[in-house]
């Protein structure tokens, strides 16, 4: 059993990324989930997974349960030791640098030694609580009032096992060969890509490539690659900023309409894609509603019969979604900023085929 480190505010979100190198993924507590097994090739491409721990304890949110529970831990490793807790989100209060020191001082009783800057083995102390905990003088007036005190949260305990690779500041929309504004940031494209499916061996779509910020992300962490634009200009910048950020995977970039893909029946294993947004963008030879539903019915026609298609756009289009092949499984809302909130569609394609 494994601890998973969220990031990010959202964590079904977040959670929902997971299940792309993770096993049985539930959420825990804010900012941490449970899982059963853990590829760690692909949790270390994972946007808004920081590390996966593996579980040694949960208890309260307190140093001195987490002690106890430390204490009464099997643990079966050898070499040096070093402990690092987290306070998640400050939601606890708990003072990390005395769990560390309380925590470090259990398995020095325990035949361990201690070693800072290189140990073999790091010991996770997580503690996290819904909306945070209540100070003391709350829960003495709600005991007088008959009232029960809110949650004493939860303490994780965890050897790590592998962490996520946190480049994403290097490849910021601006610093490409080629921009354009409004392109997406590295980790929600990243995020986007993983669960679309995008891995080794795996080939990904994006039917309205744009600058080509999904697809970098998606050939970072392996997979094959495929990309139209109706717009000259992105399809030749998208090659530019892949033939710059991403190396040993197969690419073809084309111009095309997205309602009529020059591809194949199931040619693809994923796609994922950001539709236009209608108060920004000026489409041609559509209504915005023409195209989103055409592209989604072309997306599921040249995809493989278990791909999962992601569709993020500046609104909900689970109407469109209807109209096609594909059915809604998840979808998310997230604020850009007070006049944006995008929506994510994770679509799969419905059993009958319809």
């Amino acid at each position: 059993m494994y601890c998973l480190e969220l990031a990010g505010e959202d964590d079904a979100f977040a959670a929902r990324e997971a299940e792309a190198a993770a096993a049985g993924v539930e959420l825990l507590a804010p900012g941490l989930a449970r899982a059963g097994h853990v590829d760690r090739d692909r949790l270390r491409g994972l946007a808004y997974t920081h590390a996966a721990d593996e579980l040694v304890a949960r208890t309260e949110a307190g140093i001195d349960a987490a002690a106890i529970a430390l204490d009464a831990a099997r643990i079966d490793r050898e070499g040096t030791v070093a402990v690092r807790a987290r306070d998640v989100r400050g939601l606890t209060g708990v003072s990390t640098a005395e769990a560390e020191r309380r925590l470090g001082g259990v398995l020095v009783d325990r035949g361990f030694e201690v070693d800072l800057d290189d140990p073999d083995h790091e010991l996770r102390a997580l503690f996290s609580a819904e909306d945070g905990l209540p100070d003391p003088d709350s829960d003495a007036a709600a005991a007088e009032q008959g009232q029960i005190p809110a949650s004493d949260g939860v303490c994780v305990l965890g050897w790590l096992d592998c962490e996520s690779q946190r480049d994403f500041g290097e490849r910021q929309p601006t610093d490409r060969p080629f921009f354009q504004p409004g392109s997406m940031a590295p980790m929600d494209a990243r995020a986007l890509a993983n669960i679309a499916g995008a891995a080794p061996g795996r080939r990904i779509l994006d039917p309205m490539c744009g600058t080509g910020g999904l697809l970098i992300e998606a050939g970072l962490v392996g997979a094959d690659l495929v990309g139209t634009d109706a717009q000259w200009k992105m399809v030749r910048g998208t090659k530019e900023n892949l033939d710059a950020l991403v190396e040993g995977v197969d690419s073809a970039v084309a111009r095309a309409d997205a309602t009529a893909l020059p591809l194949r029946e199931g040619a693809v294993d994923g796609v994922a894609f950001d539709a236009p947004y209608g108060r920004q963008s000026k489409i041609a030879t559509h209504r915005l509603e023409d195209l989103v539903e055409g592209a989604l019915s072309e997306a599921a026609r040249v995809s493989s019969a278990d791909a999962t298609c992601v569709l993020m756009a500046d609104r909900d289009w689970r109407e469109a979604v209807s109209g096609t092949a594909w059915r809604v499984t998840d979808r998310f809302e997230r604020r850009v900023h007070r006049s944006l909130t995008r929506h994510v569609h994770v679509l799969e394609k419905r059993p009958d085929g319809r």
